[in-house]
């Protein structure tokens, strides 16, 4: 297994900002939290990584994403001066699923990652286009050594 270290992702503002995924537990699955400075706790986005067998000797590996969305202050608070703090206002979710079937290879399921992601990042008509760069070297996915591409290629879960 992998150990768990920090993941960094950037937005999609127009100036993107990088946010920094910091391990919390693998216990009972891998979660991670950032700590964005100024954000409560419950504001703070996470990311949990799961895997299971399913009925059919399958394996189901998932990857979930909540990005909390806070409020923004309106008034200058009660005639004293007090101004309560932002609170959550709504939770957008991704989940990013995989049934792998246990006689497929690792070359199968990089292959079906790599497909899935390109029609994510925005397959066009045009080859080479989309919102990501898909200019990886061939096995780039089956080869990687980080968290989520070895998640659902090699099923490992970092610890």
């Amino acid at each position: 297994m992998g150990a768990m270290t920090n993941m960094l992702v950037k937005d999609d503002a127009t100036s993107p900002v990088e946010y920094t995924f910091m391990p919390v537990t693998d216990t009972p699955n891998p979660f991670y939290r950032t700590a964005i400075a100024g954000v409560p706790f419950e504001g703070q986005m996470t990311a949990t990584i799961t895997e299971e067998v399913v009925k059919d000797g399958s394996y189901k590996r998932t990857l979930n994403v909540k990005v909390p969305v806070m409020e923004t202050l309106g008034a200058s608070g009660t005639s004293s001066g007090y101004v309560a703090p932002p609170k959550v206002a709504y939770v957008d979710t991704i989940i990013v699923t995989m049934f792998a079937n246990a006689r497929s290879t690792i070359a199968d399921r990089a292959n079906l990652l790599k497909i899935g992601m390109g029609l994510v990042q925005g397959a066009s008509s045009t080859t080479a286009t989309g919102v990501l760069s898909n200019t990886a070297a061939g096995d780039a996915w089956k080869n990687s050594v980080l968290h989520i591409p070895l998640l659902f290629t090699n099923g490992i879960l970092p610890n």
